[in-house]
């Protein structure tokens, strides 16, 4: 487990050390889910719909690759990770059906919702799947290098 949790953000999800898990694979995809659920966060009222698409068609591939490497791997948490996906991608195509129909009033909190939940499914659910996956494909433990961890930290409030 990730021995540092990730606070979740106040402000657009970005990408930064802390999120990394030390499996290539993941961290790779994972960057990019960071991208476009910040495209997400930051569309003009245009972009919304075409950005959710991307979102739910990024979160989809995601979450089938990572899903396969449970089961492949028979991954011992995975039926409540599975769970997780399934619950996130039933939201996400909710809030795209709507979107279809002209109503994109949730598009912005389904993306701070996103921007809330991942980190914290990063270094819980996927922190554990990318040591399971080094370990089953490297025979190790994750090497993971963090620089400037300040940075993934909100700043400080003062009253």
């Amino acid at each position: 487990m990730n021995p540092i949790p990730t606070p979740a953000p106040e402000g657009p999800l970005h990408w930064h050390d802390g999120l990394l898990l030390g499996y290539q694979p993941m961290d790779d995809v994972h960057h990019e889910f960071v991208s476009v659920v910040s495209a997400l966060q930051n569309a003009s009222d245009a972009d919304l719909a075409s950005c959710l698409d991307a979102v739910v068609d990024h979160a989809q591939r995601h979450f089938d690759d990572e899903n396969r490497w449970m089961v492949e791997t028979q991954f011992p948490a995975r039926e409540c990770h599975i769970d997780e996906h399934a619950a996130v991608l039933a939201s996400l195509h909710e809030v795209q059906q709507l979107a279809a129909k002209g109503d994109t009033s949730h598009c912005r909190r389904l993306a701070d919702e996103l921007a809330r939940w991942f980190p914290g499914h990063a270094d819980y659910l996927d922190s554990a799947l990318a040591h399971w996956m080094c370990k089953q494909r490297l025979g190790g433990k994750p090497v993971v290098i963090r620089r400037d961890l300040a940075s993934s930290r909100p700043p400080a409030t003062t009253p």
